[in-house]
């Protein structure tokens, strides 16, 4: 898939990739250059977070000197 930027420096994200990542109108993404590429970073509100880690394991094996 490719996209074309406009001479505003502007592109299009194609209709499946919207919908693939539930990318709305004025939805604000974060722009990383990254490894000789742009990657391209949903900006989600904090409020909408909570949560999304409760499945996550947070047990860890320690040193017995670091107990």
């Amino acid at each position: 898939m490719t996209v074309t930027v406009s001479s505003k420096y502007q592109i299009v994200i194609p209709p499946e990739i919207r919908k693939e990542f539930n990318i709305r109108p004025g939805e604000r993404l974060q722009v990383i250059p990254y490894d000789n590429r742009i990657v391209f970073i949903p900006m989600k509100n904090i409020r909408d977070m909570r949560g999304f880690l409760k499945c996550m394991d947070t047990t860890i094996e320690r040193d017995i000197d670091r107990i």
